[in-house]
């Protein structure tokens, strides 16, 4: 159970995404971020598995607190590398194209709402699209952290990290001029992939999975 948690390869190469991100950045945040977030949330696992096999006792407010951190911490990184990449930029089309524009009045309206919300995060976190299936709208989400301010039955499509360790190398404390270059990379084609499948999930649900 240790390893349940593991790395992902990122689906481009270190150096594919310059000027969002330069090597060195893009290393960094990979291979030691977010590899601590994966021993971390590992560690806390194998950390429960023994104490139940020895019957010992645990304080499990601060344990499962740390968990949901590190295990945050992973998935989010795991679907942030997913949304951008070298061939990203522009708008997206189709079916999320037409939602955007209901929901938000328009995709410059969109943009510019996301915008704020990730460069107004306080301290460290992120800014996240998501599809609320309840309201059955998109809705923005401001995360603090990796694990605060959550929606719970929300689905997310997007995410951009706003944590200084996503861009300080190369942007220093110019959060907004990251955010900024970030919508070059935005790869709208596998976010309308997750946003097909949310929907398609949910019209089969509706009908009883037939």
């Amino acid at each position: 159970m240790s390893n349940c948690y593991e790395l992902p390869n990122l689906p481009y190469g270190y150096g594919d995404l310059i000027p969002f991100l330069s090597v060195e950045q893009l290393t960094f945040h990979h291979q030691k971020h977010h590899q601590a977030y994966v021993e971390g949330a590992n560690a806390i696992l194998e950390k429960l598995e023994n104490a139940r096999e020895q019957g010992a006792e645990i304080d499990m407010k601060s344990t499962l607190k740390e968990l949901s951190f590190y295990l945050g911490g992973h998935l989010l990184h795991s679907l942030f590398w997913e949304n951008i990449g070298p061939k990203g930029g522009g708008e997206p089309k189709t079916e999320l194209a037409s939602r955007i524009k209901k929901d938000f009045g328009s995709f410059e309206r969109f943009k510019k709402e996301f915008s704020q919300t990730a460069i107004s995060v306080e301290g460290s976190g992120w800014a996240a699209l998501v599809h609320e299936p309840t309201s059955s709208q998109l809705l923005i989400m401001q995360i603090e952290k990796h694990n605060l301010n959550l929606y719970p039955n929300g689905r997310i499509l997007l995410v951009l990290d706003v944590w200084e360790h996503a861009y300080y190398l190369d942007y220093k404390n110019e959060r907004a001029k990251y955010v900024e270059t970030f919508w070059n990379f935005v790869d709208w084609a596998e976010i309308e992939k997750k946003f097909h499948l949310t929907f398609f999930n949910k019209r089969f649900n509706m009908a009883g999975g037939k």
